[in-house]
């Protein structure tokens, strides 16, 4: 069982670095391993925490649908110090039986004034019809010089599939009014025995635009939609699977954090 948060993922939507920071966020919510990405750099040794609650209208990740129906909740705590962070997530199903816990640590860092990157390792156990666990290391780099325009290249590798999985995205940040922002965003997904055995390459498109909106008392309420077009990879695993009918997706998810 190779899930991950996605939530979400993606990351479903989930929480950006700018939760905790004066910039705009960059949420990827086609596979990102975990609810929350790496808070935002501080050097001033103060302990900063994070709650998140949020909802996904479907559990999408590596542009697959892992609950048979409904959607999923989300909650999520973080706490960081310096550039470290540290987070716990749970995830539970809104139609039918399924749990889903994350444990993780992340390491942040600035190579260049514009470039910043992240490493980290993070635990999954799974409830539900099935009993399952994995191990992840994960790392991602991301380019802002500009905020119309910027990429990001994420990985991942699983313990338990010996596979990766690795994305490549463009986002562009528009400030429209003041404290809210959207982000049109294009991401495009490899799998490398990850998911499945059979194939490696390309594993889905996915594109869509998420929102964020800064409220008072550092709370910020943010959403998107997301549309998922499979590629080879999922292609070949439903014609595995005798699978027929469209295998994209739309999805949509609302999450309000809270930071102190």
């Amino acid at each position: 069982m190779n899930k991950t948060s996605q939530c979400g993922a993606a990351i479903a939507l989930m929480i950006s670095a700018s939760a905790l920071a004066d910039e705009a966020p960059n949420i990827d919510d086609s596979h990102n391993t975990k609810i929350i990405e790496t808070l935002a750099a501080d050097d001033s040794g103060e302990i900063q925490a994070l709650v998140d609650l949020g909802w996904d209208s479907k559990y999408i990740s590596e542009g697959r649908n892992n609950l048979d129906k409904g959607g999923i909740y989300w909650a999520t705590a973080a706490i960081q110090k310096n550039n470290l962070n540290v987070y716990a997530t749970v995830g539970r199903g809104d139609s039918q039986h399924y749990t889903e816990w994350n444990f993780g640590i992340e390491y942040g860092f600035d190579l260049t004034d514009n470039l910043s990157g992240s490493v980290g390792y993070q635990r999954l156990e799974f409830y539900g019809d099935e009993r399952a666990h994995d191990n992840e290391l994960f790392s991602n780099l991301e380019y802002t010089a500009v905020d119309w325009l910027v990429p990001s290249i994420s990985y991942t590798y699983s313990t338990e599939a010996n596979g990766s999985f690795v994305e490549v995205s463009l986002h562009s940040n528009w400030e429209l009014a003041q404290g809210f922002t959207v982000s049109p965003y294009l991401t495009q997904a490899f799998d490398f025995k990850y998911a499945t055995e059979d194939h490696d390459g390309a594993n889905h498109f996915q594109f869509g635009i998420e929102a964020e909106y800064l409220l008072p008392n550092n709370l910020v309420l943010s959403g998107h939609i997301s549309h998922s077009i499979a590629q080879e990879d999922i292609k070949l695993e439903a014609r595995n699977n005798g699978v027929t009918g469209s295998l994209d997706e739309t999805f949509a998810g609302i999450h309000l954090s809270w930071s102190f």
